[in-house]
């Protein structure tokens, strides 16, 4: 299938590792150009040298609130097709082993930064009636992951936003979604299995082992697997799709909406 994202511009967070770089490759192998942000501008050299004419970069913490100032920067008088929102989660904590601090951080770096930057992206697309925002969230807003409290809940918040705004904005020819993986064979996880081996004195291959009996498929996710279903979203055949959560987590979720 031809996604027609030749020459179109989207802004890729996390682009350096995990899903956010399955979703920039995807996107250049499409011949879209890439606004590719992270912290490491080490990382971002890299990426660009692998893709010179198709990744720019831009290095910078996209949790914080200078960075919608430097994106916009960024876009200049461009016109922005796409935005994927995306960056790292939360430590691994049961509900009594957070402090306060770890629920005003998780605030911070879940759901403040995605508002902000959303709020000054999306009349971007409004001018030219066309648009996509992706979120990349987690299944946890589906089905709670053990450990995981602060994802669960804080990701549930940007549910809300997202389903609100795709409404505000549906008849303008502006799409939000946003994608909900599960477990991916990705740096992130590894604080789940880490987290769960302190927990029992279990090895970490062991408690993966065991964790991955439990997908239904049988086996972990790749970034390439979710970046498919992404770029997808990102393209215009997704136009009759918004305000929608939906799973990739190799039937994990249960509930019959999942």
């Amino acid at each position: 299938m031809n996604l027609y994202l030749d020459n179109q511009l989207f802004i890729v967070g996390g682009a350096t590792s995990g899903l956010g770089k399955a979703i920039a490759t995807a996107l250049v192998n499409e011949g879209a150009t890439v606004l590719a942000i992270a912290r490491s501008a080490e990382q971002l050299q890299l990426l660009q040298e692998n893709y010179p004419n198709n990744i720019e970069t831009l290095a910078l913490d996209i949790t914080q609130p200078s960075a919608v100032d430097s994106i916009l920067n960024a876009i200049g008088n461009r016109q922005l097709h796409g935005a994927v929102l995306n960056a790292g989660g939360p430590p691994a904590k049961t509900v009594l082993e957070t402090t306060m601090e770890d629920w005003d951080a998780a605030y911070n770096n879940i759901l403040r930064w995605k508002v902000a930057l959303t709020k000054a992206l999306v009349p971007l697309m409004q001018v030219h009636n066309y648009g996509r925002c992706l979120f990349v969230e987690s299944y946890s807003v589906k089905q709670p992951v053990e450990n995981l409290v602060l994802s669960n809940s804080l990701r549930l918040a940007v549910v809300g936003m997202v389903k609100t705004l795709s409404l505000e904005v549906a008849a303008q020819g502006i799409t939000l979604n946003i994608l909900a993986p599960g477990s991916h064979n990705t740096p992130a996880i590894n604080r789940i299995y880490k987290k769960k081996s302190e927990q029992t004195g279990i090895d970490e291959a062991t408690v993966k082992a065991a964790a991955i009996t439990q997908i239904p498929v049988q086996f972990l996710g790749e970034a390439e697997d979710f970046a498919s279903m992404a770029v997808w979203l990102l393209s215009k055949h997704s136009r009759y799709i918004t305000g929608q959560t939906i799973s990739v987590d190799g039937g994990a979720v249960k509930g019959t909406m999942g």
